[in-house]
């Protein structure tokens, strides 16, 4: 009764294209998982139409083309800015935002210098405001 099976022997599990079919399955699921969005629909509350109960504390420095500087009603020459901006922002926190305003005709030396006697204050944020 030789039937010609071995039934000592162990088969072995093919399973390549199993991974074959799993690579696949990943390489389309990565490509679609960035596409897919979900929105949620929200409602907000109403907010109130009245501005800001407090206005954030702010420098403006305004430069002319004959180089007089103005910071709110104080007038000051442009040789000795340094020293007076020191004096005029020890009220002042040193986080308080500082905006430049200058006059294109400007040197652009001029502009520096005042943007480098601000940071020498203490100010570290600091703007050039332009009309663009």
């Amino acid at each position: 009764m030789d039937s010609g099976f071995n039934w000592d022997e162990t088969p072995d599990l093919n399973i390549t294209p199993l991974v074959d079919i799993m690579l696949v399955l990943l390489a389309i699921l990565m490509v679609t998982a960035p596409v897919i969005v979900y929105e949620e629909e929200i409602s907000l509350p109403k907010g109130s139409k009245s501005s800001k109960a407090v206005e954030d504390a702010k420098i403006e420095i305004r430069v002319d083309t004959q180089r007089v500087i103005y910071i709110k009603e104080n007038t000051y020459n442009f040789g000795n800015f340094s020293d007076n901006f020191v004096l005029f922002s020890n009220g002042y926190d040193k986080k308080t935002q500082v905006y430049i305003r200058a006059d294109k005709n400007l040197r652009y030396d001029d502009v520096i210098f005042i943007l480098k006697s601000v940071k020498e204050a203490g100010f570290q944020r600091v703007s050039l405001v332009t009309d663009g």
